[in-house]
């Protein structure tokens, strides 16, 4: 018998697996933990629509659009076509880098995709099921994308918004009730227009930093709308002739060819509530700080609030962190920061800080607060030491022990190996609720936050999403 030359694309699995699932197929889990990422992304987007980037974005497309169109912009409430407000939008989310994050063989946001669904739903007039049931298959299909590289594309000096083109258009492409046949050609517009070399987020960096991943959301929404009048675009381009897989190919890595694990792309896929979504193994970033900060802080966070400690009772502060988050974030520029830039990477500013305040948000840096003289004493009882023991178990935790020895001569140590927000010590929505607020709070004032919480709690329950736009725009 002849091989059999026709096996599967792979670009035809995701879309019929995507097509053929409906809101009655998601776990109670998986709904939960998308409303719980739209609460997180939305505040995000609040305090991102401050950004210097989100302004020159809006000023450019007011410029360029008519001011009319059946899709909003969160914040100014300008009216636009889909595609441009889910750019608008998307870019928001992902202004302030404060939103979710995941991190196998290559990192993802997949919060960075969901303004499409999103914008799509409000033009076409859907619901609220409609856009969770798009929010988990964009989380499933970026994360499965982000999990599949041998080594990931950044290794080779790619950006991972060129695997979210991928993800993109069958996020959209549901929502619009695409057809496999067109959600095939969605996948294959949207990813043949959007690969991203990694110089995005090397060396200096530029506003297209938090732009690349919103711009590959759009590149969904477009292409979806496309496919849906009939444009064709390529259906072996992820593992067919001169595919993803086969222009990786060429990349020598340590010796061997990079590869993907295609197999593991769509491996038992969610059809079930039973079923195991990916949208539940996805973080948040509990603090608008560096990424290896977030352990120590946890860890200090947690020993005030156990044993309500206050600054004027601290003697020293002693953190053991792996030696790179030592070097970051310890040195000695470190304790002395001038600008909210370097006192995100400080780790004597951040546990100073939180120690007094008792919470770090975003308020905690403004540039009043960075410059206040009276935080200097409390930085300068912060002692940052590398520990090796701790250095084996990274990246899989990130362990570090915060010791507060208190004027009396008492000693409390926490270990944190995983931080807050992490899916194994995940925000509660009240949590989420405090960093929406400092996000929002003076954006669209603390009652329209409250409210935004209360629509996104019971999303399910909205025919339409008229409703969360007239929450999220400043009066």
């Amino acid at each position: 018998m002849a091989h059999q030359q026709t096996a599967r694309l792979l670009s035809h699995t995701i879309a019929d697996w995507a097509c053929a699932l409906n809101y009655e197929h998601l776990s109670p889990e998986a709904i939960q933990a998308a409303k719980l990422f739209w609460f997180d992304s939305i505040g995000c987007a609040l305090g991102g629509s401050q950004q210097d980037d989100a302004k020159i974005l809006l000023k450019h497309y007011r410029a360029m659009g008519s001011g009319k169109g059946n899709a909003t912009a969160f914040v100014s409430g300008f009216k636009t076509n889909p595609v441009d407000a889910s750019f608008l939008n998307g870019h928001m989310i992902r202004a302030m880098d404060y939103n979710d994050i995941y991190w196998k063989a290559d990192p993802c946001h997949p919060s960075d995709l969901i303004a499409a669904p999103l914008a799509l739903c409000e033009s076409e007039g859907l619901s609220g099921k409609d856009l969770i049931l798009a929010t988990i298959i964009a989380y499933e299909i970026e994360m499965r994308l982000c999990e599949i590289g041998r080594p990931g594309v950044r290794e080779y000096g790619w950006h991972h918004a060129t695997l979210s083109a991928f993800a993109a258009p069958v996020a959209a492409g549901r929502v619009l009730n695409l057809t496999p046949e067109q959600m095939v050609s969605a996948i294959g517009i949207s990813a043949a227009r959007t690969f991203c070399p990694g110089a995005v987020t090397a060396g200096k960096l530029t506003n297209m930093k938090n732009t690349v991943d919103p711009w590959a959301g759009r590149m969904g929404a477009e292409s979806a709308l496309l496919a849906r009048d009939g444009f064709s675009g390529p259906e072996h381009i992820i593992d067919g002739k001169e595919g993803l897989f086969a222009v990786f190919k060429h990349v020598q890595y340590k010796g061997q060819s990079a590869t993907f694990d295609g197999e593991g792309l769509i491996k038992d896929l969610p059809t079930s509530p039973k079923s195991h979504y990916r949208i539940l193994d996805c973080g948040m970033k509990s603090f608008p700080i560096e990424a290896l900060s977030h352990a120590p802080l946890t860890a200090m966070m947690k020993t005030v609030k156990e044993h309500k400690l206050k600054a004027n009772e601290v003697k020293e502060i002693k953190v053991e962190v792996i030696a790179r988050a030592a070097d970051i974030l310890g040195d000695p520029h470190k304790y002395r920061p001038d600008s909210k830039e370097t006192a995100d990477h400080s780790l004597p500013y951040s546990l100073a800080v939180g120690l007094v305040d008792g919470m770090v948000t975003p308020l905690q840096f403004k540039e009043e607060r960075v410059r206040d003289k009276a935080l200097i004493p409390i930085m300068d009882k912060v002692k940052v030491v590398a520990n090796e023991e701790f250095e084996a178990l990274f990246p899989k935790f990130q362990p570090s022990r915060v010791t507060i020895t208190t004027n009396d001569g008492k000693s409390h140590s926490t270990r944190v190996d995983v931080p807050k927000g992490d899916p194994r010590d995940p925000m509660t929505e009240d949590e989420i609720a405090v960093k929406f607020t400092a996000l929002g709070g003076d954006v669209v004032g603390k009652d329209q936050c409250k409210n935004l919480q209360k629509f996104i709690r019971s999303m399910e329950t909205a025919e339409k999403l008229g409703g969360l736009f007239e929450l999220a725009t400043a009066r």
